[in-house]
């Protein structure tokens, strides 16, 4: 018959066993306390400093290099137009995408990132597309112009769907500062966008054909 003693010892064990202090799992080992780890998003990355934060980041290097790059084109391409108007422009432009590359910087610096630049090929590729249209186009003519506004309007269709995409991540990363600083670009560069086909449908285009047609004249009268 058990002892005084080991009815005791018994009801010690269940009560220390209730209140959880020293819980005994089934093969007699100490369980510890469960230990409330980060939050992982659905990859298993660490919540800040997600794929979606590094797709963001790297994209804001892309379109800084971008913007440098096209601070030292604009002033190329404004000296090889035709027409004041576009001259003009162009002009605005530059000075806007100046505005733009320290835009970017604050960005980066709400990030909490040093402002760094990375290699934009497919700006790089626009503005090479730019400098051989003005190559192959007669100097002084409404044809270079109306040449002049395609490769900058491909420039500011590819600014605007980068800049769109950077609004809605700085959105949904809650960096609701950064995405105002964007959204603003983003709104000049449609702007510049519109201005261009105005220009383009006002005059520009136009004037080239009855280029085409004039040398037309002129080599049926040879």
């Amino acid at each position: 018959m058990p002892t005084t003693n080991t009815r005791s010892s018994a009801r010690t064990r269940r009560n220390r066993s209730a209140d959880g202090s020293t819980a005994k799992s089934s093969n007699g080992t100490s369980s510890k306390a469960s230990v409330k780890k980060s939050p992982k998003s659905e990859n298993g990355s660490e919540q800040g400093n997600s794929q979606l934060e590094k797709l963001f980041t790297d994209s804001l290097k892309d379109i800084y290099w971008a913007e440098k790059a096209l601070t030292k084109a604009l002033p190329k391409m404004q000296k090889k137009a035709t027409t004041d108007e576009l001259k003009a422009a162009i002009e605005e432009h530059l000075t806007q995408t100046e505005e733009q590359v320290s835009r970017l910087e604050q960005v980066f610096e709400l990030c909490g990132k040093k402002a760094q630049a990375k290699k934009c090929d497919a700006m790089e590729g626009l503005i090479k597309e730019g400098e051989s249209i003005v190559e192959e186009t007669e100097d002084g003519s409404m044809t270079r112009d109306a040449g002049i506004i395609m490769a900058a309007q491909k420039v500011e269709h590819y600014e605007i769907a980068t800049y769109g995409s950077l609004v809605q991540f700085a959105k949904t990363l809650g960096m609701e500062d950064a995405a105002e600083l964007l959204e603003q670009t983003l709104e000049e560069e449609k702007e510049t966008d519109q201005k261009l086909t105005e220009i383009a449908e006002g005059s520009v285009n136009q004037s080239a054909q009855q280029e085409d047609e004039e040398e037309e004249d002129d080599k049926e009268k040879k």
